[in-house]
């Protein structure tokens, strides 16, 4: 009878670098940091270092280790209050220069951020982050609230939002770092959505059209597409990550943990949040994400860090 040895072999693959893309269960050597490793998916969350304020419908931006909130509701009031986030702990820094909530946000890190639109009323101010302060530049060509975003300081994309009540829009906006320009309109007319990716290659996701919606829509730089839905309907949801590596989380009709990722064709219901809640700030990826402040329907200051898959090495100990 042949052996395991025989039948499956005992080669690890000899790779020069960590490969982009692993499968789960994948093991390599790299030969260039002489180390053994392997991947797996985790897919939890763990509570983290609460934010300083607590707040709801407020814009975020960033990765897990270096992000930025700003803007939201802690209560009644509405907030300018900007956190900075270094992986450890919040620190406020300088704030916006107009108050608002239900704002569009973005960014690449703690020092690269862009807020737009929000609450009162239904505003096209944008602001700009630098690491220090922020500074007023060109306003949306539509004053909006509730919109799916994702980006840069430098180029962002805006879908949907509301422009009154209940006014649900279509409408695309690009920023190049200067100006806003209209594109192409989403499929359908909705709010309270997320999205993830950049300018050229996206993912729009949930929503309100009214009711509540799973529906998903795939931005290939110049077009909407209709793709796959969401496991679970659902608005006021935040996202993360790219156009084929995305993941969902929290959300209402009533404030869910439910959290879901993209793979670039479906989406996956994974662990859920450890406090269920809506109106959530997010930044980072599908494998590293942090989610905070919301709704429980309380106000809340809670984060907690999503690992969704890591590589492992592997040691003699």
């Amino acid at each position: 009878m042949a052996s395991y040895k025989e039948i499956f072999g005992t080669n690890i693959e000899v790779l020069a670098s960590d490969p982009a893309n692993p499968i789960n269960g994948q093991v390599w050597y790299n030969s260039t940091s002489n180390v053994l490793k392997g991947y797996k998916i985790v897919n939890s969350w763990a509570t983290t270092n609460s934010l300083n304020t607590a707040r709801a419908y407020l814009g975020g931006g960033g990765t897990q280790t270096s992000a930025l909130a700003f803007g939201g509701e802690p209560g009644t009031a509405t907030t300018a209050q900007t956190e900075s986030w270094n992986g450890t702990n919040w620190t406020e820094v300088n704030d916006m220069n107009s108050t608002r909530r239900n704002v569009g946000g973005c960014g690449a890190d703690n020092t690269n951020a862009l807020v737009m639109g929000g609450y009162p009323s239904f505003v096209a101010i944008t602001e700009s982050w630098n690491g220090t302060c922020w500074s007023e530049v060109n306003d949306l060509n539509t004053g909006k609230r509730n919109m799916g975003v994702t980006g840069t300081n430098t180029a962002s994309l805006v879908a949907g939002g509301a422009t009154g009540l209940p006014l649900n829009i279509t409408q695309t906006e690009l920023w190049n770092g200067t100006c806003w320009s209209e594109t192409n309109d989403l499929n359908t007319a909705k709010s309270e959505l997320a999205a993830a990716g950049t300018t050229t290659a996206a993912i729009a996701f949930g929503g309100n059209i009214p009711p509540s919606t799973a529906e998903t829509e795939s931005w290939n730089g110049t077009s909407w597409t209709e793709v796959n839905d969401l496991n679970n309907a659902r608005s006021y949801i935040a996202g993360s990550g790219t156009s084929t590596l995305g993941l969902a989380f929290g959300g209402t009709s009533s404030p869910r943990g439910h959290t879901e990722t993209w793979n670039g064709t479906s989406w996956t219901e994974v662990n859920d949040l450890n406090t269920a809640r809506s109106a959530v700030g997010g930044a980072g990826t599908q494998a590293a994400t942090l989610a905070f402040g919301g709704e429980i329907p309380s106000i809340t200051a809670a984060s907690e860090a999503w690992n969704g898959a890591g590589t492992v090495t592997f040691t003699d100990s």
